[in-house]
């Protein structure tokens, strides 16, 4: 039997500690933050906070204490926002037992250092002292929760990491593929937040599929210069956690980071649409900050990623952003 420690239960990292917890042959502890998610837990198997109306299994177990949840584990689920990350991992450090696997399930990039979130990990917890990997791809909590099939991708430097997530995870609606593009498979589920924000924009200014399928297209344009630019694979864009997210974070009603660009999109201010939110995080509102800074340190165009920037951070219009995308200088497609 594993023992996987889940920390953080927002609405992914619940779904993640159901599909884990529905194999049967694994320990499950859920690190939650909220003592109003640790009671729902306990007395009535479900997270009502975040992700309401799924029940947990019963090998589940919800805890307030890192050290308890990190306590002999095998395999670590890091599900906290991306902005939380350095502080958790620092106090989870003295219980990491050595050579632990460590997965960062998290979709970001840190605001001030502009490190990935394995890179955060790492450099907090000291090299050498586990395994590090990323797990990304089109996945909604709620449908990953009610059981549709689903199919992620894990990323990492250590062929053992990624072969035993594959193992541990996989069940027959819970596909995982393995990568060893780490870079790739990161910066694909973080950049893609921003694209999806823009193509929320889009929809509430009133505007039709034309809109979003250039958005999505020339978005995974620049996403891939990213990539390339900081060491990763152009083939990863095109796969499930650069294209797969991509799509369905553009298109899907679950989608919070597409949620905040129609609110945008309609006129409201971004402190409005976040206090709505109830705690949910849009984590594309951060990673756009830090997508700007990346670009401009390795000299990389991204002129969406530069439009949200500017609706978000600098109160510009959505649609003087939209014209300004449409009336760009004439260039090749390639």
């Amino acid at each position: 039997m594993s023992r996987i420690a889940v920390i953080g239960a927002g609405a992914w990292g619940t779904g993640l500690s159901i599909v884990l917890g529905r194999k049967g042959t694994h320990q499950v502890r859920l690190w939650a933050h909220e003592q109003e998610v640790r009671d729902s837990i306990a007395a009535r198997h479900v997270n009502e906070l975040f992700l309401p109306g799924f029940a947990i299994p019963e090998s589940v177990l919800a805890t307030g204490s890192l050290e308890e949840a990190l306590q002999d584990v095998d395999i670590v689920v890091s599900v906290m926002p991306s902005q939380h990350c350095r502080g958790l991992f620092q106090r989870m450090g003295p219980h990491l037992k050595p050579g632990v696997l460590i997965v960062s399930a998290s979709k970001g990039i840190e605001e001030k250092t502009l490190l990935r979130m394995t890179e955060v990990i790492a450099e907090v917890i000291g090299a050498g002292h586990a395994s590090v990997g990323a797990l990304s791809g089109p996945s909604f909590a709620k449908e990953v929760a009610r059981g549709d099939p689903t199919v992620i991708t894990v990323a990492s430097d250590d062929n053992r990491l990624a072969e035993t997530v594959q193992r541990e995870f996989s069940d027959p609606r819970f596909r995982i593929y393995t990568n060893d593009d780490v870079v790739g498979v990161e910066l694909g589920g973080a950049l893609k937040n921003t694209i999806a924000i823009a193509a929320g924009v889009c929809d509430g200014l009133g505007l039709g599929h034309n809109s979003v399928a250039a958005l999505i297209t020339r978005g995974l344009a620049e996403m891939t210069r990213m990539v390339v630019a900081c060491g990763g694979r152009q083939e990863t864009m095109s796969g499930l956690a650069g294209l797969g997210d991509l799509v369905l974070t553009c298109t899907g009603g679950l989608s919070r980071n597409r949620n905040v660009g129609v609110e945008l999109g309609r006129g409201h201010k971004l402190p409005q649409i976040i206090a709505g939110m109830h705690g949910m995080v849009a984590e594309g509102v951060f990673t756009t900050q830090a997508a700007v800074g990346l670009a401009r340190a390795h000299g990389v165009e991204m002129p969406i990623t530069e439009q949200m920037h500017a609706i978000l951070h600098d109160g510009k219009a959505p649609g003087d952003a939209i014209h300004e995308l449409m009336t760009r200088s004439a260039k090749s497609e390639i």
